[in-house]
């Protein structure tokens, strides 16, 4: 399982970067586009439709995508109003739904409210993922944010888990993990701010510290959300298409819900002095 996961990552890693950096806006929400209608497959089979459901929910997010970047790229006064849009309701999603719908485990088999979760889930999270690769580095330092705290909340839960965060949810998180993930990116953006000196004013430093600790809480939400998915469903895991990782959204469980509240503040922030 090691040699796969591995294996996997090595393959995977350069092709992301290399599409991230080199790969024009169109090209990149294309691929991203792709990525995302896979997660929806895996989507319809925790929400137990068949193959019949899969399709079509996997057509709406591909036609959702088609239609977003054809109104932002042929209406201008929709190239701020419809993002933003979007990523408030997906943020007010995140907070006002999942969040109450992982730590009461509610058992939703409606079909219709799983699919508006599942639109809410991926759509939005493309649509900032799109937008935010117009400065690759950002989007990869953004991101980052996230790796760096999964795996300092693994490390530090293995370690010295004790405690569980949501032992039916997911057995294998524990509070001490939380910790650790928020000192990790504090670390993180410590260095950032040391490789780049001056890069923000010491409040704007401190404000963006607090956005993105406030951003790791946010992706704990979304890992969880999909760990009571899979086990509502019976599933270990989302998918099978990454051998040694599962699925597509095993891997991007965390970032759908964080990816658009960082579009969010990078849009709040442009031209600001934060």
């Amino acid at each position: 399982m090691l040699g796969r996961r591995i294996l996997t990552a090595a393959v995977l890693i350069p092709l992301a970067l290399a599409g991230l950096f080199l790969l024009s806006n169109d090209a990149w929400g294309i691929a991203s586009a792709i990525v995302i209608a896979i997660g929806a497959w895996e989507w319809g089979r925790l929400a137990g439709w068949t193959s019949t459901g899969r399709i079509l929910f996997t057509a709406l997010i591909l036609l959702s995508c088609l239609l977003a970047s054809l109104a932002l790229g042929h209406v201008s006064s929709l190239q701020d109003a419809l993002p933003v849009a979007t990523w408030i309701l997906a943020l007010g999603f995140w907070l006002g739904i999942a969040t109450p719908w992982v730590l009461r485990r509610w058992q939703v088999r409606s079909a219709p409210a799983l699919l508006i979760a599942g639109w809410w889930v991926l759509f939005p999270a493309w649509l900032a993922v799109w937008h935010l690769q117009r400065e690759p580095a950002r989007l990869l330092a953004l991101m980052a944010v996230i790796w760096v705290a999964d795996s300092a909340a693994y490390f530090t839960g293995r370690t010295f888990g004790r405690r569980k965060l949501a032992p039916l949810v997911s057995p294998g998180k524990s509070w001490e993990g939380v910790y650790g993930a928020l000192a990790g990116v504090a670390v993180y953006f410590g260095i950032v701010e040391w490789l780049r000196p001056g890069l923000l004013a010491p409040g704007a430093a401190v404000l963006t510290l607090v956005f993105l600790e406030a951003v790791v809480i946010l992706s704990i939400v979304g890992d969880l959300f999909e760990s009571w998915m899979k086990r509502e469903a019976g599933l270990k895991d989302s998918g099978s298409i990454l051998p040694g990782h599962g699925g597509i959204l095993d891997r991007l469980d965390s970032l759908t819900a964080s990816l658009p509240v960082m579009a969010l503040f990078v849009w709040w922030t442009a031209g600001r002095p934060v």
